[in-house]
């Protein structure tokens, strides 16, 4: 059986097909859809059809951890985020490496290399190497799904969880995909080395020497992997490793067979040897194709005699910043430049906008007229549709970092001596990583007027669940907020004059102050009203 799927689709059916009993992840473009795959699955699975656990998790870190849990009792759990979502997580996926895998345990990371949706290009594949865990790194759509199933297996052979590097390009791409046979969930199991899961200092020390000498045994399956490939070329000019989704560029320019040496890399750790073979046959100079950050190509140079070049991302010979494309494969390679069609004079560039009708703009235009009568008030922002807020008309915003950073900037600012001093974050972000630092305000008495902008949903990443729907008011006053100084309001025109009264009054109070503006996201409720018809 065939299907055209996404990169994300293939994944996700790749892992339903490997006897998935568990789905854990946080919405972070490009990875999303994976799970909404999977979810759409089970909202019309069969009758008698084994359930798969998919509902989200509220940040990346208690993802990781929830599918330790479910890999602890014998069962398969995959793991998805994007590639800042690994660094929420990382605490838990380094550790990991420690613990080990009992059921198997696959994270897919889902890089961003020209900052899409996205504050930096960071390349996963660092935390593999650091964490000492195996990297498998798709190059099409077929290899991605035959790759989460190998995976799987890979894991429960070494009993160790396995990062899967995909980049925007492969997630959200499409292509035919042949389909296998599906295969049941696993029954529940404990560890046959439950030491192993305890990480006293005695226990990590003999699990750490264990790791190590496994590398070994990761190396060497790498250099066996039907996923890495070694092809000798006539021309020995050059010699080519090519690194997942690049394998497909450099081979879309040579459609009747590359020329060069080409070693295809697409599980980790690097095939040294295959490296070795090709420099062996006298290649003149090596060239590194990689998505992201120059990986492969700083192990390179302790690979190959300095008397052979290496070139790459760090040479110049590829762009160092952004996705690699066929057309700058092209270029790397000396190749002429095929004609392209110049869209520039024809389309306008159009910047992202709050949509029309959403509760962020009344929310922003109530903030604005406030913060104008003060002399020098400032507005630490957060990851949301509401960072839009830094673009015009509005222009309210003067940072955003990363998650949950609005609240505890804001705190910082204002033991600076900052006055006023805003955070804004969304629910969903809020109840990610927002109420650790209001925990820290009330402890310090901080000085902030808080904004949680309820949508009522996860809207940047499309509309899923958010987490703390219903509860906000409670989780404030559970940290320790004062009651009366928790004021929810609907950002709607015509409350303009009682939402800019409430910030003045929360202003005035020399305290922890957190006001909700709620008013459902204008997409859902427009999805909802079409449901509601139907």
């Amino acid at each position: 059986m065939k299907r055209l799927l996404l990169g994300d689709e293939a994944i996700a059916l790749g892992a339903l097909h490997a006897g998935l009993s568990g789905v854990y992840a946080y919405p972070g473009t490009p990875s999303t859809e994976i799970t909404e795959f999977i979810q759409l699955q089970q909202a019309t699975r069969k009758e008698g059809e084994a359930e798969v656990k998919c509902r989200w998790a509220t940040n990346e870190k208690t993802a990781m951890e929830g599918a330790l849990g479910m890999s602890y009792m014998g069962k398969r759990a995959l793991v998805c985020m994007k590639h800042v979502g690994m660094n929420v997580a990382a605490d838990a996926f380094v550790n990991s490496a420690m613990t080990g895998a009992n059921g198997g345990l696959v994270v897919v990371a889902a890089d961003d290399p020209s900052m899409h949706s996205s504050q930096n290009e960071q390349d996963s594949r660092f935390y593999g190497k650091f964490a000492l865990i195996p990297v498998f790194e798709p190059s099409s759509q077929q290899e991605a799904y035959d790759m989460i199933r190998a995976a799987f297996d890979y894991s429960e052979k070494f009993q160790i969880p396995v990062l899967m590097r995909v980049t925007t390009r492969m997630a959200h791409s499409r292509a035919v995909v042949t389909l296998g046979e599906q295969r049941p969930q696993n029954e529940c199991s404990t560890p046959q080395r439950p030491r192993q899961w305890i990480l006293l200092p005695g226990n990590s020390r003999v699990r750490y020497n264990t790791l190590l000498e496994e590398q070994q045994l990761f190396e060497q399956d790498a250099v066996e992997s039907k996923f890495n490939s070694y092809k000798a070329g006539t021309d020995k000019k050059l010699g080519i490793v090519a690194c997942g989704i690049a394998y497909n560029y450099l081979m879309e320019n040579y459609p009747d067979g590359c020329p060069y040496t080409v070693v295809k890399v697409a599980q980790y750790p690097l095939p040294k040897k295959l490296i070795a073979q090709m420099v062996a046959e006298g290649v003149q100079e090596v060239m590194v194709m990689e998505e992201g950050q120059p990986v492969v190509e700083e192990q390179m140079r302790g690979l190959v005699p300095s008397s052979i070049p290496v070139t790459g991302r760090l040479t110049g010979a590829l762009p160092r910043a952004g996705e690699l494309t066929p057309d700058s494969v092209r270029k790397a390679l000396g190749m002429e430049a095929l004609a392209t069609f110049d869209a520039e004079p024809l389309v306008a560039p159009r910047p992202p906008a709050l949509c029309q009708g959403c509760g962020h703009r009344d929310m922003y235009t109530a903030l604005n007229e406030v913060a104008r009568e003060y002399a020098d008030p400032r507005v630490f922002a957060d990851i949301g549709c509401y960072t839009l807020g830094a673009m015009p008309p509005f222009q309210a915003i003067h940072t955003c970092v990363e998650m949950g950073a609005s609240i505890t900037m804001a705190r910082g600012a204002s033991e600076a001596g900052q006055h006023p001093a805003f955070a804004v974050i969304g629910d969903s972000t809020f109840t990610h990583s927002g109420i650790t630092g209001l925990l820290d305000c009330v402890n310090a008495k901080a000085n902030v007027v808080i904004i949680i902008s309820d949508n009522l949903t996860t809207g940047m990443t499309g509309g899923q669940d958010s987490a703390g729907t219903g509860r906000l008011e409670a989780i404030c006053q559970g940290v320790g907020v004062e009651p009366e100084h928790i004021r929810v309001v609907v950002p709607l025109p015509k409350n303009m004059e009682e939402i800019k009264q409430v910030l003045r009054d929360e202003i005035a109070y020399p305290g922890v102050s957190v006001v909700i503006p709620r008013r459902e996201c204008i997409q859902t409720l427009k999805r909802h009203a079409k449901q509601q018809k139907k």
